[in-house]
């Protein structure tokens, strides 16, 4: 875990969260197109609200004592917990008072009419209500669609499912003109689309809700895809400043690990917009600075890393290309004392920066500090930087580099994690649960595997080592060589891993499906997924899993 002590920023107590429900109302409706597609009810909530004012909305609000103890009034589904059956019957009752729309079985089994309902005061407890009138809340109509919490760094803060159920039939929503106003029914894409018009004004969770239900074409669909009583995803956003504009993620996109390590608490203090003039801090005793090399194989460019702090002395890490006013900048911001570099393998991005960034420090009258790391195995590329990277000391798998002053200790833990390079280590900054993952583990795709320097065997049993060192040293966050921070490091390794065995799979169907072709024949194939334009790359990985396949089948 993080020392707090390294922490950028103080922590803030989050808004204590408040239970909610809120309900999507689906209909199928035949568009101008002639095709059917699911519309959803949606609300305007009033511009004096305290959450969301003026946003368009699904029909929703808190849960209160009065909906866990109403479940004998309601029908439920075989499997619907009780906390579901409670949360189902807020949101009922929420659509009622808000829009007069009423999910409720009569005691003859058919649905609640327009009659029935007139007798009903929206105004009023509308379990007691239903009672008198024989009716049961149809919360078996009721399906969990999703989960979100509010972001931490909002004041008012909520638990709330998103549900969804199919809208009675012969009702129509009238808006109860005080909380929620305008009802209207809408495409999901639609929504979207006017939203981005700035004509339909809708907020993070809404948007992402709506861009996930739009590829359902029925509402039998959607309920089908509900049918397991599980949220079909979670999620907590977290912001940051892109381009000094606010920007929300959710917990499977580019920058949410990075916005989780710098801030843990959901503070909107990060900046995440790319860019290579200066270094970014992450934590006290770690600092990022990307090389200008952006490109296919790069993404925005190498990220040579910072640990340590003034007292310490600093550790550069993979000082990228021989780019001198790159290596200028880390220079300055270690304050020119770095005390050793280290290079996570030899490819061109990563190592050729290592010899001008000691003369630098030579320069101004430093000591000169070792260049570190692993020799190019005969198996790397001729005639390239890859080929030719020595270091001065060769580093042991298991040793630890230490930067150690009064009171404070920052210790890297060399780890040998041959697969996307036969030279290629990783690092563990061991008290604070950091690894420093060169290109071994990238965010944003998955890293190229060339043999013969690169091995898909050795990749896999490589990942297996970083999944074993984030249980052995509390990894939580893993530093790549290119993309932001990742988070859940023991998750995005396994799934990492998946990835590849899944790819592996498509490889083999490729090579039973053409016994007789040639990789460039078996890529359209297994990397259908892939963009065209990557698939010289891409056969690249093939190859190492067509090895890998093979050795398997000689064991």
């Amino acid at each position: 875990m993080t020392r707090s002590s390294q922490q950028l920023h103080p922590f803030r107590e989050p808004a204590p969260l408040r239970q909610a429900a809120t309900v999507l109302l689906l209909r199928d409706a035949v568009g101008p197109d002639g095709q059917t597609a699911v519309e959803v009810l949606m609300t305007r909530r009033s511009l004096t609200a305290s959450f969301a004012p003026g946003a368009y909305v699904f029909p929703g609000g808190g849960i209160d004592a009065l909906d866990a103890a109403s479940h004998g009034q309601a029908r439920r589904r075989p499997g619907q917990s009780d906390l579901n059956l409670t949360r189902a019957i807020a949101a009922i009752r929420e659509s009622f008072e808000e829009l007069g729309v009423l999910l409720a079985w009569q005691a003859d089994g058919r649905p609640a009419d327009a009659q029935t309902i007139a007798q009903l005061d929206r105004s009023q407890p509308l379990a007691a209500q239903c009672q008198a009138l024989g009716l049961q809340l149809a919360a078996d109509q009721v399906h969990v669609l999703a989960h979100w919490v509010t972001d931490r760094d909002l004041p008012r803060r909520f638990d709330v499912p998103f549900l969804v159920a199919p809208m009675p039939a012969h009702q129509e929503p009238v808006a109860d003109e005080a909380e929620q106003f305008e009802p209207v029914w809408v495409r999901p894409a639609d929504a979207l689309a006017r939203h981005a018009a700035g004509q339909f004004f809708i907020i993070f969770p809404t948007i992402r809700t709506l861009e996930r239900l739009q590829a359902y074409p029925t509402v039998a669909s959607v309920l089908a895809a509900c049918a397991s009583e599980q949220p079909l995803w979670t999620s907590c956003p977290r912001a940051g400043w892109l381009h000094g504009h606010e920007a929300r993620y959710m917990e499977h996109e580019q920058p949410y690990g990075e916005l989780a390590l710098v801030s843990p608490d959901g503070q909107i203090v990060h900046e995440l917009a790319w860019q290579t003039e200066r270094p970014v801090p992450l934590l006290k005793n770690v600092q990022r600075l990307t090389a200008p090399n952006p490109g296919v194989m790069t993404g925005p460019g190498t990220n040579s890393y910072l640990v340590g702090d003034p007292d310490t002395g600093y550790i550069a890490i993979d000082p990228g290309p021989a780019d001198l006013e790159h290596l200028q900048r880390l220079w300055q911001a270690a304050g020119g004392d770095i005390r050793h570099i280290v290079c996570t393998h030899s490819h061109p991005d990563h190592s050729p920066g290592a010899a001008p960034l000691q003369a630098l420090c030579v320069q101004h009258g430093r000591a000169a500090p070792p260049i570190l790391g692993l020799p190019s195995a005969p198996t790397a590329r001729a005639a390239s930087a890859a080929s030719a990277f020595t270091p001065e000391r060769a580093l042991q798998h298991g040793e630890r580099l230490l930067l150690t002053a009064p009171g404070v200790q920052h210790s890297l833990r060399v780890l040998h994690t041959p697969g996307h390079a036969a030279n290629h280590l990783c690092l563990v900054l061991e008290e604070d649960g950091l690894l420093f993952s060169g290109d071994h583990v990238l965010n944003g795709s998955t890293t190229v595997v060339d043999p013969p320097d690169g091995n898909m065997a050795q990749y896999i049993e490589s990942l297996d080592l970083l999944s074993a060192a984030c249980a052995e040293h509390g990894i939580e966050f893993i530093l790549p060589a290119h993309g932001y921070v990742l988070g859940a490091a023991t998750d995005t390794i396994a799934q990492l891993k998946a990835h590849r065995l899944k790819r592996e799979a498509k490889v083999l169907a490729a090579m039973r499906a053409l016994p007789e072709g040639t990789p460039e024949q078996w890529v359209p194939l297994a990397y259908d997924d892939v963009p065209q334009r990557l698939w010289p790359v891409a056969q690249r990985s093939l190859m190492a899993h067509v090895e890998r396949i093979r050795t398997l089948a000689l064991a």
